[in-house]
């Protein structure tokens, strides 16, 4: 974590993946090296010695994002550099040369040359190489021989022909380029990385993945997406600050969108990459063989697809149906047609499946999701769901739904009116209520939603008025009603304050954005 700078907001998968490349955890008995990473950053929470990044809380089920704390960050460090095994390069830092070096994190303010970066580590002992700031070619040099992590996360700079003999790396275990907004291509070379376990290209300009990548069979973790990415996905565009989110958007995004770039196309022959657990985001639109080899993959954990219609619905529901070890699903399709009567056809659902996401035009819930005994998560967006009572019905008896994240167009009609019964909803302990169109009423009657903790809201600051939520002074376990910090009517602020006011846990109101 000393790698990390103190402000430094940083995703658990970002995490769990370098530190098994790195190899502090290995596979122990039935679990994985990443699942035995995922017990230490849960471990490292519940100390108190990591925070859990407020932007990040949609569940306290699932801390996506964290940040390290100040006093733990300055122990970190002093400590690291004691038994030098991470040099902060930065400036300022010492000119005194940190000869073996593990780990090298380079800082957004260091702008020294090739000979001082040389002088500085024995670069031959480096097993780690992070970048924070702007990209210089010397970076990379054919001396890391035994380099395990390459993580350019949000690196400002990097082109292609930067990358271009990374096929010499033939330690690497981790490769990040993720929001680096210049590199279009990955080269041929990188085939050669026998070793290669996880592989991150998420909002870059790619566009299509080399057939080399069916090369690595020992890849674990492959993140590849333009525009179309998770909602949830707290740290889309790599940890950066705001200066570097703001060059990201102006030189990245909007290019990307005004091109009308969808998600990343995979070639033939995925289905070599037997090790694979985590796939997306994959568009299964262009070629059938796609879905075909994803079929092969029967080691999937985390599956995310987009271009799926009438054509190719049915095949997807016999695709996953076949995951026995499937946790998490992100299926979105855009257009009027949507998902509609695609997933119909899911006949045996994964049972483990712990987190659902859909985006596209639904109409009507597919009926084997009320059979999700171990369903965690929900998220629906543009959705259009056209009978909203019968369906909240249908997801409140879902034993286990911790989490249920309603967004734009989730519903069909002009005035939406949500009632939460008692015994509905039994886990749900997060509820996020995010632009649904129409939404005129939210009430909670008195014994629903026992365990709720969080209300999120975000919606229309014309419409939001006095009454728009009732019942809330009734939720036992309410402790944080989120609201946008959006302006909203004095009226509407004052009501909610009202209700939270009356409700005995003493539930306090804070704003988001």
């Amino acid at each position: 974590m000393s790698i990390f700078p103190e402000d430094q907001k940083v995703s658990r998968r970002r995490l769990i993946w370098r530190w098994a490349a790195e190899g502090y955890s290995r596979e122990f008995r039935d679990k994985s090296s990443e699942e035995i990473a995922d017990g230490y950053f849960v471990e490292l929470i519940e100390r108190s010695m990591i925070l859990p990044s407020r932007e990040s809380i949609h569940s306290r089920k699932e801390i996506d994002c964290c940040q390290v704390h100040d006093l733990m960050s300055e122990i970190a460090v002093s400590n690291s550099e004691e038994e030098n095994l991470v040099f902060r390069l930065e400036e300022g830092c010492s000119s005194k040369p940190h000869g073996m070096a593990r780990h090298l994190a380079i800082g957004r303010d260091w702008e020294g040359d090739k000979g001082e970066f040389e002088s500085l580590v024995d670069l031959s002992h480096v097993r780690s190489l992070t970048v924070f700031g702007r990209w210089r070619p010397f970076f990379i040099s054919d001396k890391m021989r035994f380099l395990r992590v390459l993580d350019l996360e949000g690196t400002l700079g990097l082109l292609d022909h930067h990358l271009e003999h990374i096929g010499k790396l033939l330690h690497l275990r981790y490769l990040s380029v993720r929001g680096c907004n210049d590199i279009v291509r990955l080269p041929d070379s990188l085939g050669n990385l026998s070793q290669l376990e996880a592989l991150d290209v998420a909002f870059t300009s790619i566009f299509k993945l080399p057939k080399a990548i069916t090369k690595l069979r020992k890849l674990k973790y492959l993140r590849a997406a333009s525009v179309e990415q998770d909602d949830d996905d707290e740290t889309a565009v790599g940890d950066l600050n705001r200066r570097d989110v703001w060059d990201f958007f102006c030189c990245a995004m909007i290019p990307v969108m005004m091109s009308n770039q969808g998600p990343t196309r995979v070639p033939r022959g995925i289905r070599k990459l037997k090790a694979l657990h985590t796939l997306g985001m994959v568009n299964v639109a262009w070629d059938k063989a796609i879905l075909q080899d994803i079929g092969r993959l029967t080691r999937l954990r985390k599956l995310v697809v987009t271009g799926i219609g009438k054509k190719n619905g049915q095949e997807l529901c016999l695709v996953i149906s076949n995951f026995g070890c499937l946790e998490s699903l992100l299926v979105q399709y855009r257009g009027d047609a949507g998902l509609q009567g695609c997933l119909d056809a899911m006949l045996s659902p994964p049972k483990n499946l712990q987190s659902l996401k859909l985006y596209g035009n639904l109409v009507r819930l597919p009926e084997w999701i009320s059979g999700l005994h171990n369903l965690v998560k929900l998220t629906l967006r543009s959705s259009w769901i056209s009978e909203p009572g019968a369906t909240m019905e249908a997801l409140g008896k879902l034993p286990n739904l911790g989490s249920l994240r309603l967004c734009a167009k989730s519903f069909q009609g002009e005035e939406l009116r949500l009632s939460f019964c008692p015994e509905a909803f039994p886990s749900l302990t997060v509820l996020s209520l995010i632009n649904i169109d129409g939404l005129k009423s939210v009430e909670f009657e008195e014994g629903a939603m026992f365990m709720l903790q969080m209300l999120w809201f975000q919606g229309s600051c014309e419409e939001a008025d006095a009454g728009l939520f009732s019942g809330l002074s009734f939720l036992p376990n309410l402790k944080e009603f989120m609201l946008h910090i959006q302006t909203y009517k004095d009226s509407f602020m004052e009501d909610v304050r009202g209700q939270l006011n009356k409700n005995q846990n003493g539930p306090v109101l804070k704003r988001w954005q």
